[in-house]
């Protein structure tokens, strides 16, 4: 097994692709056929996901930044745009954090940027140790089946949670509970003036169906702008709920390239 994927000619700009929580690097196939004409896609199991072995302490989120940011600088990208996907794009904040001269630009798709105080980070905490007990004690199958209930999956039809079930039970359960208590919301410092020092462009995008994170992104940038501690551009996608790129590939894609190319539509090999 291999814990990394690329896609797309090797002279074209890298775009590394950051799954969320129980995801891999092929949760990204899907927008292959089409983003890789534009990008060399570097998709990459995360720490415990996967192919990928490495465990975290913790607090691990600026470990996984840099092992990440490691791979990448080993392949010889020490400049790449980046694009996280909720556990992903909180990883990807703290690559922006540590290596902003690396990012050509940063797009996180429903990513939190962490919470503001101790009573919130705590009952987070409390939350997440549940759900690290239920995912190291209970059958993968029987933990999956409860992980996908929770609200934020609502758009999810019941054909679509059984696949992902079938699909994410080959995860080893006690590498994902490393991953997931060491990567905890709880744990995260506050994030949203790691954009201040960015000197690229710097995206969010979440569907308009997804509460939570719509409320999320939009607080995050009036905060910014009352501060002047850097900028976000806010891309709201209708009929879309908290996991855009699997559910509305086309739609993301087309978004995407939207954002990061001059011209979308022209042939990129003209």
């Amino acid at each position: 097994m291999i814990m990394i994927r690329r896609f797309g000619q090797p002279q074209l700009p890298a775009l590394l692709m950051l799954h969320g929580f129980l995801g891999s690097k092929d949760d990204w196939s899907i927008l292959m056929p089409r983003l890789s004409q534009y990008f060399h896609c570097i998709c990459i199991d995360l720490p415990g996901h996967g192919a990928n072995e490495d465990t975290l302490d913790s607090p691990g989120l600026h470990q996984a930044a840099e092992l990440i940011v490691s791979k990448m600088h080993n392949m010889g990208y020490m400049q790449f745009h980046l694009l996280g996907y909720s556990l992903g794009g909180r990883i990807a904040l703290h690559i922006a954090d540590g290596y902003a001269d690396s990012l050509l630009s940063l797009t996180l798709e429903s990513a939190h940027p962490g919470l503001q105080d101790a009573q919130q980070q705590a009952a987070r905490a409390k939350s997440d140790n549940i759900w690290a007990k239920k995912l190291q004690h209970l059958p993968i199958a029987d933990f999956l089946a409860l992980w996908y209930q929770q609200a934020v999956f609502n758009d999810l039809s019941e054909a679509q949670k059984q696949q992902l079930i079938a699909i994410r039970r080959s995860n080893d359960p006690q590498r994902l509970a490393n991953c997931y208590i060491t990567t905890s919301l709880s744990l995260q410092q506050d994030c949203r003036t790691v954009l201040e020092p960015l000197k690229c462009p710097c995206h969010f995008m979440y569907g308009v169906d997804d509460k939570k994170f719509a409320q999320v992104a939009i607080d995050w940038r009036a905060t910014l702008a009352e501060s002047g501690l850097g900028t976000l551009q806010l891309h709201p996608l209708h009929a879309a709920g908290h996991n855009i790129h699997s559910l509305h590939p086309q739609l993301f894609t087309d978004t995407l390239l939207g954002l990061l190319c001059l011209d979308p539509l022209t042939d990129p090999k003209e």
